[in-house]
């Protein structure tokens, strides 16, 4: 849901009211709730500090594979890429709702394309956090079980502390995170009352980055590695193809567009909400770079799809075992508390998509508790069927993440409802839509041929042994 703002013709200011809608991560009352008093407007360090957050999630986690994709130089310029893109995108969408006074993303779909670009929106969002939500258990699993999606078993931090036992494999792991960490997180109602473990979250996002940092500059001054690779290394034309896989990756990794007017409607002064989106974007790409380049730089060609994996073994410096717990365990405990907003997201969009005449969800508590418990079901087997987080970031990558973030807010442009677009916004948008058809498409086309190579290579390999 989200704040609604009504322009005075006089001065401009917002008046605030509630409205049921698709933002997620703000903090509202619903009828019946006493003692609301009036938000008097969130800061522009405060508005940085939210979007940054819904920004930067696990699609971190896969950025350093990408840089053993595309090679040093062209993933670098990659993220800087996309974040220009980005932020283009999200100007297309804050200008349009200032010219039709939309105040959600979903409302401003549509004015553009009727009840039908409202669905698709919903839909999209539901997609898409489903997928970072799968993605977040995934990384659990690796980080505390450890993982065997590559050749190569990772061991997790219980397997290393007490040996492999029944309750420290990754289904009953997952089972008891879901069950005394996700679920209770679930059942709040509203946002606000996150806000202290989301403010937790954002410190141990921080120690992670500092620390690989740390790990891979003093192994740069030691001489025990070596400058990785600048460049993709393109022997056939299946090598050409796999350089389009990253892009449902980075694509992923910007997505906030979503919670974009939730912010913009928290503002006193939402004349400075370029600003604020242009300093959480170079925020943002500044952390994914430093991330990307000290990951590859450790870990090499060996760098797994899930860098966090790699924090397994001896990394040659002192206290290597206590760095890597310290990595990893830092890491998991900031998913496990961003999860449960994902999640509130989530339910918000998947119950107005469902029951869009119904009274509101936080009223009804039979209907919340069911949404509750089968998003949360499915989303458990779904981490325990899944092999890896670049199969997860593929999937919603290339299909729910790159409409919201791109294809949606190019057609909004396209469409002009308030007769607004410039020529440039137009060429513009026409760009972003073709390089986002283009890319997926061949992206999508790539991991199917690679899906059914591995396919078909296990079959041989089982008639040979058979």
């Amino acid at each position: 849901m989200t704040i609604g703002s009504l322009f005075d013709k006089k001065d401009g200011r917002k008046n605030k009211q509630i409205l049921e809608e698709n933002a997620p991560l703000l903090p509202t009352k619903q009828e019946g709730d006493e003692g609301f008093s009036e938000f008097n407007g969130a800061s522009f360090a405060g508005a940085v500090f939210n979007l940054s957050t819904t920004i930067v999630g696990a699609g971190i986690m896969s950025l350093p594979a990408t840089m053993k994709v595309l090679g040093l130089v062209p993933g670098i310029l990659m993220i800087i890429f996309t974040a220009f893109l980005t932020n283009s995108s999200i100007e297309m969408l804050i200008r349009f709702s200032r010219a039709g006074k939309a105040v959600s993303y979903g409302g401003l779909m549509g004015d553009a394309f009727g009840r039908i670009g409202k669905m698709l929106l919903q839909i999209c969002v539901v997609v898409n956090n489903v997928g970072v939500m799968i993605v977040y258990m995934i990384i659990i699993g690796d980080v505390i079980s450890g993982t065997s999606s590559s050749d190569d078993h990772h061991s997790g931090i219980l397997e290393g502390w007490f040996g492999e036992h029944w309750w420290n494999g990754r289904f009953f792991v997952l089972l008891v995170t879901t069950l005394l960490v996700f679920s209770p997180l679930a059942c709040f109602k509203r946002v606000d009352s996150l806000r202290y473990t989301s403010a937790l979250s954002v410190a141990l996002a921080v120690v992670f980055v500092i620390v690989t940092a740390g790990i891979a500059i003093v192994k740069l001054l030691s001489g025990s590695i070596s400058m990785p690779r600048l460049f993709p290394v393109i022997p056939d034309l299946a090598s050409v193809w796999k350089l389009f896989t990253v892009v449902p990756v980075l694509v992923t990794a910007y997505i906030c567009h979503y919670n974009v007017h939730t912010i913009d409607n928290e503002l006193e002064d939402n004349s400075k909400m370029k600003p604020i989106v242009q300093t959480s974007l170079l925020l943002c790409s500044s952390v994914y770079i430093a991330t990307s380049f000290f990951g590859f730089l450790l870990f090499g060609e060996s760098t797994l799809h899930d860098v966090l994996a790699n924090f397994d073994s001896d990394l040659g410096i002192p206290y290597s075992s206590v760095l890597n717990d310290l990595v990893r365990v830092s890491y998991a405990l900031h998913l496990m508390l961003v999860f449960p907003i994902i999640f509130h997201a989530l339910r918000l969009n998947l119950d107005s998509l469902l029951f869009p005449v119904a009274r509101p969800l936080s009223s009804d508590n039979r209907r919340f508790a069911g949404i509750t418990v089968t998003v949360l079901v499915l989303v458990f087997l779904a981490a325990n069927f899944i092999p890896s987080i670049w199969d997860a970031f593929q999937f919603t990558g290339a299909t729910a993440a790159v409409c919201i973030g791109f294809i949606f807010p190019a057609a909004i442009t396209l469409r002009d409802p308030n007769s607004i677009a410039t020529r440039w916004d137009k060429i513009l948008s026409v760009f972003m839509i073709a390089l986002a058809v283009l890319s997926n498409s061949v992206a999508i086309y790539s991991d199917a041929v690679s899906l059914f190579d591995k396919t078909k290579s296990s079959s041989s390999a089982a008639l040979v042994l058979s």
